[in-house]
């Protein structure tokens, strides 16, 4: 597991998203949406909504999910898994850590069955 620093938790409100983009092994920048849910846990979601391919970090975090604010597909922060239509199809979680105030994330270490 080859985890990059992607932030500083201190930047995330309980509530906040962001967009990082953070190196793979094969050399890509990977979009992340870097989330903290309301009881200050960090997630780190594939940015892009499986609905129709909108910037999930443009969304907004509440009850433990993302929500795309195109259509309004929400993702469980912790699964990946929509827990509201239209999407169907879950996104990527990936690893991350926190190393003092530095969130490291790996984009190669999928950590839900997405």
């Amino acid at each position: 597991m080859t985890l990059t620093r992607a932030a500083s938790a201190a930047d995330l409100a309980p509530g906040d998203v962001t967009l990082v983009t953070v190196p793979g092994a094969d050399g890509r920048e990977r979009r992340i949406a870097l989330a903290r849910d309301e009881d200050g846990s960090l997630h780190a979601l594939d940015d892009i909504c499986t609905h129709e391919r909108i910037s999930l970090s443009d969304g907004e975090v509440f009850d433990g999910a993302l929500e795309c604010w195109k259509h309004g597909s929400a993702f469980d922060l912790r699964t990946g898994r929509p827990t509201s239509l239209p999407a169907t199809v879950p996104v990527t979680v990936y690893a991350l850590a926190l190393e003092g105030d530095d969130v490291l994330v790996d984009p190669d270490t999928i950590v839900n069955a997405a």
